[in-house]
């Protein structure tokens, strides 16, 4: 593997129009028109997946763009990507160092990526996190193309200082000018950026998987039997309210478990609060990815997504993809995914996510129905290959055209 630092050679539609609509159909032998492109992703912890939705994100198109012919190179943070071959599925890697701190991992790692990717040939830059769009001048400095994906609005994040907040703020409004595309993954966060700055941007969703697996090797690990026991997965953190799906949990009356999956480098005393609990029926697993994460999603009797800041969250659509019964904080962006296909509850309604939880536990029978509606939505909305037709077909537009206004 690479480990060098620089080498020298709508519901409501919003006011971007479908991406599939007028993509580039041509394949003519101009380089900026090839069927083969060479594109770099950035901005990412990098793949092998192990870590959260960017990533995961990554690690599904990225294989398929290789299938479809393309080079694609993938950028990964040296703390941690411990893959040992310079390539993944067919998707080149770049491993670089970085600064592992709260503030500086993301920013760091992705000024090195874009100082390596200068001298690259490459055709299309794909970086993620609004934090990031500052290093897109490097790149289209070199003739590149660059889009970035801005995710939610990260300044809302309880997480984050005065100082922080302020950097994300001024990030997105970079994000205004400086890129050649602007991805926006909900509707919700498309129309905020229309809304306050004039921005169009290019609306593509996460994907969700195809459906559940059949192995259960995590749950045996774990003493659970499959549909007894209710599943949480979100990085640990204050405004994707774990602990208040801890404390609605206490109150229900059932005999079936809380799984708890996700943990965050940089919360480690919100979690110590979030283990403090003395229910013997919740169990704190840290993070699981891969088979394991596969195995936990198939099996849960209902998946909690009370994330409350962000766009569309990868998890919430893997809930989905699995076949699971959802039940979701009540927000314009989990209504936009979910639809009538999940059951709402307002987070910060006191008694409300332990009641809502309390009733499906009571009901199988609804659960049923509403799993039903969830793979029906999947299927018509949310699978990964619809999602690369249209990063592809984006990366084609942005090579054919100029700048979106």
């Amino acid at each position: 593997m690479y480990t060098g630092f620089l080498q020298v050679p709508l519901q409501e539609r919003g006011p971007a129009a479908d991406l599939l609509e007028g993509a580039d159909t041509d394949s003519e032998s101009d380089n900026s028109q090839r069927d083969s492109m060479r594109i770099a992703i950035m901005g990412t912890r990098g793949i092998p997946a192990n870590y959260g939705g960017f990533e995961t994100f990554v690690e599904e198109m990225a294989p398929r763009l290789v299938e479809r012919g393309h080079e694609v190179t993938v950028y990964g943070r040296s703390n941690n990507v411990k893959w040992s071959e310079p390539t993944y599925k067919g998707v080149r890697l770049f491993i670089l160092p970085t600064v592992p701190h709260k503030y500086f991992d993301t920013v760091a790692h992705t000024f090195f990526s874009a100082l390596h990717g200068f001298w690259r040939r490459y055709d299309v830059v794909l970086i993620c996190n609004s934090a990031n769009t500052i290093f897109t001048p490097i790149l289209q400095l070199s003739g590149k193309k660059v889009a970035v994906n801005v995710d939610g609005l990260e300044w809302k994040r309880k997480k984050w200082n005065a100082l922080g907040k302020a950097f994300y703020r001024i990030s997105e409004m970079l994000a205004v000018v400086l890129p050649d595309e602007v991805v926006t993954d909900a509707r919700e966060i498309e129309r905020y950026y229309w809304q306050k700055y004039r921005k169009r941007s290019t609306f593509i969703p996460y994907g969700a998987p195809s459906g559940p697996v059949h192995t259960r090797k995590i749950l045996d690990e774990l003493g659970l039997k499959g549909r007894d026991y209710v599943l949480y997965v979100s990085r640990m953190e204050p405004e994707n309210n774990a602990l208040e799906v801890v404390r609605a949990f206490e109150k229900v009356k059932t005999d079936k478990r809380l799984v708890m999956v996700g943990d965050a480098p940089y919360s480690t005393d919100y979690i110590r609060q979030l283990r403090s609990t003395r229910d013997p029926r919740i169990i704190f697993t840290g993070y699981v990815f891969g088979q394991g994460y596969r195995e936990l999603q198939s099996n849960a009797y209902v998946y909690v997504q009370a994330t409350e800041v962000g766009g569309t969250h990868p998890a919430l659509l893997e809930g989905m993809g699995f076949g699971n019964c959802v039940l979701a904080n009540d927000v314009p962006e989990h209504r936009e995914v979910l639809g009538d296909a999940g059951i709402y509850f307002e987070v910060h309604k006191d008694g409300d996510l332990a009641a809502k939880l309390q009733w499906v536990l009571d009901n199988p029978d609804i659960v049923e129905q509403y799993r039903g509606r969830v793979r029906d939505r999947v299927q018509a909305r949310y699978t990964w290959d619809l999602v690369t037709d249209r990063y592809e077909a984006l990366f084609k537009r942005m090579l054919r055209e100029g700048r979106r206004p």
